[in-house]
């Protein structure tokens, strides 16, 4: 487990994921992806890409993607 890190979201795809993950970097967040990988073999629905960012950036990241409480 990687400390600090919170969930800011859940994609369908990874492209969909990147594409948010693209947007933080570009604010300055520095964000990474769980799940890519398996959601890539089949996986799809059931193990969604999960957007991974530290807990002290999650309010900025959370106003840059506009996610919803």
């Amino acid at each position: 487990m990687v400390s600090g890190l919170v969930e800011l979201a859940t994609f369908a795809t990874r492209i969909e994921a990147e594409l948010a993950r693209s947007r933080l970097e570009v604010d300055g967040i520095e964000a990474v992806l769980f799940d890519a990988e398996t959601n890539g073999v089949g996986w799809g629905p059931m193990m969604p890409v999960r957007l991974m960012v530290l807990e002290r950036d999650r309010w900025r990241a959370e106003s840059s993607l506009q996610v919803p409480d």
